[in-house]
């Protein structure tokens, strides 16, 4: 710091005495003040300074004093003058009142209608300025003659409507009067209990001649001439709009109140006669009457907006939450004849149109109790269509292959849905409830009868007199022999119910997704067609199955002649053995006619691939164990045919077609294994067996199985003698490795599997001994 203040003198140089590097304090003040009489003269100075100051602070508080003095008397003067303001005010308001009262009770008296209904709001408006000063008794009597004079115009307007518009008798000639209409004014001014009974009686009195010529005895009244209501009371709207439309203000709007105190009326009429003679209804005269109902309210929907129903039985629609159905389809549009899944529009879920009816079910609401009646009639109806169909299927047989399209589905589950969701949006229109529920219970009892009666009643039977073939036979048969169980015929028509089947699961998702839509939000959890489509997939199942269990069957013949040849007397490879070109054949026969027919259903072709996989394979296995002895030379024929069996096996579903397409993963993997392990029993039974050890060793290592009975088998495809056996069973048992530690006893250890590129080295060498063997 002092750097710097050096620095700072350099730049810039000082002429202070204080600033000085030699700067003396004492020499500086002896300057200042040489002498005594300098140091007196000093402190006069201040003095007199001191003393300025003081009297500068007194006049400032002299000042400060006045100030708030000037200011406190105009406070004053603005309070005097607001409560003067204010007293004139209530001054005026109170002539105005005194004046507006005596007015009042005497317009009243002379009924100037007109007159008091701008007079008084006027007085109701300044009456409650004098809330604060009801104290006053002159005030407290002001109010009491206020609201004498309004209970005294709220009876008088009810006498006078009660005069012109008698509840008993005719109404007075000549119509309205423009003292009624003014009078409509000043009960807008007056308790709301005057408009409401006023709006009451009109309207009880304009709709008494209803009630009479509509009574229950009365032939009219009866749901067959329905629409003689209706046009009643249109004429009746015509009617009041001409002598009456301008008597009520328009906020009244007494036309729709009529309409639909006409609607709650007609509502509690309808469901007393329909009580009275509920066994007289019929499904055709119960549609006939909802039909011309709801015609009526969407009328009234055009005609009104609703807005007297807020105190109704009946509540305006509200909008509904955005759905997230992908199947929506907007109702007011064209229907369509099926439910129909569009792909394309599952990523682009479309929204319900919110209901625009709010007049929706004040009328028809009475016919909901008696929609057992067409509940009964559908059930009839769907009972009727399924024998029908039953009949038909009797009658004209299977629907013919249609294989170009990817197999035939039969029609009957179109015309079943379509007459579902006739069923289902009728029902809706008439009833969102119960009713709803009891037709979903319809719906789940005909679409299981029709998974039995249609489908899987009519899958073929399997049947143990189809015809055997011998050994001979077997061996012998040539290209396009028939083998299988199953005709061409039946094939299609397993696959086309299976296609139905498919169609049928899908659609009924869909209708539960729709019928969850219209019925009320409190009843959709009891919506649920889980069980029914269940029942179709036990359908595609068995469908599956029966395809499988054919195929299987055709190929036992030839795996029965595989267990039987003498493999120990083959004395050179050869090609291919006759019963695999009998499996290939059979292959060749069934597959394309099964995948052409669900070629619109490719999963089910694949899980019908998996499922013969899994079924082949193992029983191969089993009858390649049955095949002994086998000499050197018959276990390398096995195994050309094994590695022939094999790669049909992958090529199967794609088999005899022209588009060659690669088989689905899952399905190659089934294969592979299952195949691999027959080639590695097959190069153990190859192995020589001495000495023991290697070939223990070798079984363990190529088979990964630790089960003793497979080993027995191995060792009889050899053709040990039991002796032999006895000594190689004891010595692998001893080789078997430990199990991990930790780990319960079992009955077999599984080994690890071998590697790929193990697996890959071992079919090498496989195809190498098979060209060599060629």
């Amino acid at each position: 710091c002092l750097q710097e203040e050096e620095l700072s003198l350099e730049v810039f140089p000082s002429q202070d005495p204080l600033d000085r590097a030699d700067f003396n304090a004492v020499e500086y003040i002896n300057t200042l003040f040489p002498t005594e009489q300098a140091l007196e003269e000093a402190q006069k100075a201040i003095q007199q300074l001191f003393g300025k100051i003081k009297d500068i602070k007194d006049k400032a508080e002299k000042s400060e004093q006045m100030v708030k003095e000037i200011t406190r008397d105009i406070k004053q003067l603005d309070h005097a003058k607001r409560h003067l303001t204010t007293s004139i005010t209530t001054l005026n308001h109170l002539h105005m009142l005194a004046g507006g009262v005596d007015s009042l009770e005497a317009m009243t008296r002379r009924r100037q209608y007109g007159e008091v209904a701008n007079l008084l709001q006027g007085v109701v408006n300044v009456l409650e300025h004098f809330n604060k000063y009801m104290g006053i008794p002159q005030i407290r009597q002001l109010s009491e003659r206020v609201k004498a004079a309004q209970n005294e115009l709220g009876q008088q307007i009810l006498a006078d409507f009660e005069e012109a518009f008698p509840s008993q008798g005719t109404k007075r000639p000549g119509g309205p009067s423009n003292v009624l209409r003014d009078a409509c004014l000043v009960a807008n001014v007056l308790d709301p209990r005057i408009k409401q009974e006023i709006i009451k009686k009109f309207i009880k009195q304009h709709l008494s001649e209803y009630l009479v010529l509509f009574q229950e005895n009365q032939d009219v009244a009866w749901l067959d001439k329905i629409d003689r209501r209706y046009a009643w009371i249109k004429r009746q709207l015509v009617d009041y709009e001409e002598k009456y439309g301008r008597m009520f203000p328009p906020e009244w709007c007494m036309t729709e109140r009529i309409a639909v105190e006409f609607c709650h009326v007609t509502r509690t009429e309808l469901a007393k006669i329909m009580r009275t003679r509920a066994k007289e209804i019929e499904v055709k005269l119960l549609l006939f009457a909802i039909q011309r109902t709801t015609n009526f309210e969407g009328l009234l929907a055009k005609r009104f907006s609703g807005c007297t129903l807020a105190d109704g039985t009946v509540k305006k629609p509200e909008v509904p939450p955005p759905s997230t159905n992908p199947f929506l389809e907007d109702e007011t549009g064209t229907e369509t004849d099926e439910i129909v899944i569009e792909k394309s529009d599952t990523d682009r879920p479309k929204k319900p149109k919110v209901p625009d009816n709010p007049f929706h079910g004040i009328v028809s609401k009475c016919f909901e109790p008696h929609l057992y009646v067409y509940i009964e009639s559908q059930d009839k109806n769907l009972g009727e269509l399924i024998d029908r169909f039953v009949a038909d299927f009797k009658a004209q047989g299977p629907p013919k292959p249609n294989v170009d399209e990817g197999g035939a589905v039969l029609p009957s589950c179109a015309d079943l849905f379509v007459y579902y969701k006739k069923c289902m949006v009728q029902c809706s229109q008439l009833s969102t409830g119960e009713p709803m529920i009891a037709l979903t219970t319809i719906f789940q009892k005909y679409l299981r009868e029709y998974a039995w009666k249609i489908l899987s009643g009519n899958l073929p039977k399997t049947t143990s007199s189809s015809g055997g073939l011998t050994i001979t036979s077997l061996l012998k048969e040539k290209e396009g022999s028939e083998v299988a169980k199953f005709t061409f015929e039946e094939l299609c028509l397993i696959c086309s119910i299976l296609s139905t089947a498919e169609y049928c699961l899908a659609t009924t998702q869909q209708l539960e997704e729709k019928l969850k839509e219209k019925v009320d939000a409190s009843l959709m959890e009891r919506i649920n067609l889980t069980g029914e489509m269940d029942t179709f997939s036990i359908v595609i199942s068995n469908s599956i199955q029966l395809l499988v269990q054919d195929l299987d069957a055709a190929c036992d013949p030839a795996l029965t002649a595989m267990s039987k040849m003498q493999w120990q007397n083959v004395e050179h490879v050869g090609d291919q053995s006759p019963y695999v070109t009998s499996v290939i054949l059979h292959i060749k026969q069934n597959v394309p006619i099964i995948r052409d027919n669900l070629a619109s259903t490719r999963k089910y072709f694949t899980q019908f691939c998996i499922k013969f996989a899994n079924s082949f394979i193992p029983k191969f296995i089993n009858h390649l164990f049955k095949c002994k002895p086998i000499s050197m030379v018959g276990a390398e024929q096995l195994l050309l045919d094994t590695h022939s069996l094999k790669m049909v096996l992958l090529d199967l579903p794609s088999i005899g077609s022209q588009v060659v397409r690669k088989a689905p993963a899952s399905y190659t993997k089934i294969v592979v294994k299952g195949m691999t392990r027959a080639e590695m029993i097959l190069k153990v039974v190859m192995a020589p067996h001495e000495p023991p050890v290697v070939f223990v060793d070798n079984y363990i290592k190529l088979l990964a199985d630790c089960s003793t009975d497979t080993f027995q088998k191995i060792l009889d495809m050899k053709g040990l003698k039991r002796s032999e056996q006895s000594s190689m069973l004891e010595l692998f048992r001893q080789r078997l490795p430990a199990p991990p530690s930790g780990a319960e006893n079992t009955s077999s250890l599984s080994l690890s599997a071998p590697t790929p590129e193990q697996e890959s080295s071992r079919i090498r060498k496989l195809e190498k001994l098979i060209k060599k063997r060629l």
